[in-house]
């Protein structure tokens, strides 16, 4: 499992919002370039305008990188902020020394030609430069912070989908053991018999879990695929309980084209047995009803409340997969209004309504 998730996110990390070598190197020449060419317009000197952003280009770069890969995840991400604030700082007046002198000894002695002139390290000279400074670093920080959200965002969002997919396909293999546990003693009981009734049953076995297991990882199924498994079930049933049971099955409207979740009906059909049939002493009826009209299904299914229990029966506390598990799937795999599900229980009979979306 944790082989199988760190491999879904070494494939998922590729996406859209890695920061490469490629964008650091695209964004810093377009930075170098819009400098450049607007102190030249304001200077009239191309070349003092390339020097002078040339200088400070390598000081704007090591103080953006020191910042965002340093300084934040040391202090901001720690949340040591009043540390953080210090370190930039003090981080903001090296830079404004070294800048200072670099101009002055490199360039030319009044290292504030936009500003008043100026040979000194005047205080009004150390704001507006690290102001300046300040402005690049904030500017790049906020990209950084942005596309480091938006990988955050993608990565939780796929975490979500992956665990209800992960979800749905755990909710969807419950189907109850004590079905095949059941039907393998049945399957026993008429090879001990030399019944010619144990090939067919073996074969319905082996349809159905050949669907189950191979047949039910999309999220969406054939409805005519999933009524087919609901047959296999029944017929199998049918088998278990022979002439006390009575199964009427109605299927009615074009069911060709449709589609819906696998083996979300069988989880009714199978709780119909559960509660009607294998706690009952007797016959037994078990109504069955599928409607399509238009874009969506009426599913019913009935079955009458035991008035004589069998206590002979294994109390099957762990269920099959339940009608809890049912309204689960269906919250985590259709919209509100895709579905309605009605449960009534009376003296008579437990009832069952579904309107769903195929």
């Amino acid at each position: 499992m944790l082989k199988g998730l760190k491999e879904y996110f070494k494939i998922k990390g590729k996406n859209k919002f890695q920061i490469t070598v490629r964008h650091h190197v695209i964004f810093w020449v377009i930075y170098f370039l819009f400098t450049t060419f607007k102190w030249a317009i304001y200077y009239n000197d191309f070349r003092y305008a390339f020097e002078s952003t040339l200088l400070g280009f390598s000081i704007h770069m090591t103080l953006t990188y020191f910042n965002i890969y340093y300084l934040m995840p040391k202090f901001v991400y720690t949340r040591k902020y009043i540390i953080y604030a210090l370190a930039v700082l003090a981080s903001l007046f090296v830079m404004l020394l070294v800048k200072f002198n670099l101009t002055y000894y490199l360039l030319s002695t009044n290292v504030w030609p936009e500003g008043p002139e100026t040979t000194e390290l005047t205080l009004n000279y150390a704001i507006q430069t690290m102001l300046g400074e300040l402005y690049v670093i904030t500017f790049v920080t906020a990209i950084k912070v942005t596309i480091d959200w938006l990988k955050e965002h993608k990565r939780l969002i796929d975490l979500e989908k992956l665990q209800l997919e992960t979800e749905l396909r755990f909710l969807r293999s419950q189907v109850s053991p004590h079905f095949f546990f059941n039907t393998l003693n049945n399957i026993y009981s008429l090879t001990i018999e030399k019944s010619d009734r144990a090939p067919k049953t073996i074969l319905k076995l082996s349809e159905l879990m050949r669907y189950l297991l191979y047949e039910t990882k999309q999220k969406r199924q054939s409805l005519k695929k999933e009524i087919i498994c609901l047959q296999n079930y029944l017929d199998l049933e049918r088998i278990r309980y022979g002439n006390l049971l009575t199964i009427n099955l109605n299927i009615s409207g074009d069911i060709e084209g449709k589609k819906i979740a696998p083996m979300l009906l069988l989880a009714f059909i199978e709780n119909a047995f559960k509660h009607g049939a294998n706690k009952n002493v007797g016959e037994i009826e078990i109504k069955i009803d599928f409607n399509i009209v238009e874009n969506f299904l009426y599913f019913r299914v009935s079955n009458p409340i035991p008035t004589k229990i069998n206590h002979n029966v294994l109390n099957d506390k762990q269920g099959g997969i339940g009608i809890g598990n049912v309204k689960k799937r269906l919250e985590l795999g259709y919209n509100k209004e895709d579905y309605k599900l009605e449960i009534n229980d009376n003296d008579v009979e437990y009832v069952v309504d579904l309107k769903i979306k195929v």
